[in-house]
C-alpha cells in the first residue's frame, strides 16, 4: 500500500486555501461512494467552506434511512465556479465525464482504489491495495488530525462494510478492522448499518432476487454461473436497480459457482455486467472484464455494453 500522508496534507491546505469545494460521486451511486463523499463533504463544510455533491444519479433511495442528502447533476451546476473538485470513488466512473470542462485554475484531487485508473491531477491518492474510498478518507481525516463526528464514522463504516462484502471479502486487512473498531468506538452503529444495506430488502427486491435466481444458468466447463435481469422484469417487480447489487455477491457463493455474471438491461440499451468470484477459486474476472472495455478488481469487476438480452436454450446471449 502507498503512503499518501503528503498528498493528504497537500489536499489539507488545498481544502483551507478554496472557498468552494465541489465532490464528485460515481454514477449509480453505491455505499462507498456515498459516505466517502458524505464524510468529505463534512468535513469541507466545518472547514467553513461552502461544498456541494454532483453525480450523474441522484442520491440512492435505499441509504435515505441512514441519511438523506441531495446529490446534484453536474448540469444542475456551474463547474467553473469551484476552487477544488475532488473526484472520490469517481475517477473512471462519471469525473472522467466532465475533467475536460474544467480550468486550468481549478485545483483537481483523486481519491480511489479502483485499479487500470490512468487520470490525472493536481493530487492523486489512488491505490487498488486500499478496501474502499472510504478507508482512504479515514486515513486522511487520521493524518491531518481531523476530529471524526459521528455522522462522519457512519458514513465511512457503511463504505468499508459494503466494499469489503460485510468483512468477507479479500480486501480486508488488519488495518480495516481496526478502521472499523475505531470507526463503532466513535459512535456508528454497526448493526444498523449492515441491516440497511445488506439485510433490510423490501418485497420488490426480494421478488427481483427469486426471478433472478430462478433465471440462473450454469456452464460446466467454465464454472461460470450467469443470470440476466430485463426491464421488465424490474418494473414487474416493481423494483430498481439498486436491488441488483447484492445478486451478484449471493450467486459467487454458489459452492458449484467459480464466478458469477449478472447481465441487466439499463436505459438507452445498455447492458450492465457484474462479475465477482471467490478467493479459493484464483479467477481474475478483471481479466474478462478488461476484454469488454470495463475494469475492476480481481474478485469484483464490471464492464458495460450496448444492446438487448434475449434467452435462449443454450444460456443468455446480448443481441
Amino acid at each position: 500500500m502507498q503512503n499518501f500522508d503528503s498528498e493528504f496534507h497537500t489536499l489539507e491546505y488545498i481544502v483551507l486555501k478554496s472557498k468552494r469545494v465541489l465532490l464528485f460521486a460515481h454514477s449509480r451511486p453505491d455505499p462507498d461512494t456515498v459516505g466517502a463523499n458524505l464524510a468529505l463533504a463534512e468535513y469541507v463544510k466545518n472547514c467553513g467552506k461552502h461544498v456541494d455533491i454532483a453525480c450523474f444519479d441522484a442520491f440512492p433511495d435505499t441509504l435515505k434511512s441512514l441519511r438523506e442528502e441531495t446529490f446534484f447533476h453536474p448540469d444542475q451546476l456551474d463547474l467553473a465556479s469551484y476552487d477544488a473538485v475532488i473526484a472520490c470513488d469517481s475517477v473512471d466512473r462519471g469525473f472522467n465525464k466532465i475533467i475536460d470542462t474544467l480550468s486550468q485554475k481549478q485545483v483537481v484531487a483523486l481519491i480511489d482504489h479502483h485499479p487500470d485508473i490512468h487520470m490525472h491531477g493536481d493530487v492523486v491518492m489512488i491505490d487498488a491495495e486500499y478496501s474502499s474510498s472510504s478507508e482512504l478518507v479515514y486515513l486522511f481525516f487520521s493524518a491531518t488530525h481531523t476530529k471524526i463526528t459521528k455522522s462522519m464514522a457512519t458514513m465511512l463504516l457503511m463504505g468499508i462494510l459494503f466494499d469489503t462484502g460485510g468483512f468477507q471479502h479479500s480486501n480486508v486487512s488488519p488495518q480495516v478492522m481496526e478502521i472499523a473498531a475505531d470507526l463503532v468506538r466513535k459512535g456508528a452503529p454497526l448493526a444498523k448499518i449492515t441491516q440497511i444495506i445488506f439485510t433490510n430488502k423490501n418485497i420488490a427486491a426480494l421478488k427481483l432476487w427469486g426471478r433472478a435466481f430462478e433465471k440462473a444458468h450454469f456452464n460446466q466447463k467454465n464454472g461460470m454461473l450467469v443470470t440476466a435481469i430485463t426491464k421488465k422484469d424490474i418494473a414487474e417487480c416493481r423494483a430498481s436497480v439498486e436491488d441488483i447489487y447484492q445478486i451478484t455477491s449471493i450467486l459467487s457463493a454458489v459452492p458449484d459457482a467459480k464466478f458469477a455474471l449478472v447481465l441487466s438491461e439499463r436505459d438507452d440499451n445498455l447492458i450492465r455486467a457484474s462479475l465477482r468470484s471467490m478467493e479459493q477459486h484464483n479467477i481474475d474476472v478483471s481479466a474478462i472484464a478488461h476484454r469488454f472495455g470495463g475494469g475492476g478488481h480481481k474478485l469484483a469487476s464490471g464492464f458495460e455494453i450496448q444492446g438487448k438480452l434475449l434467452e435462449t436454450q443454450n444460456g443468455w446471449v446480448v443481441a
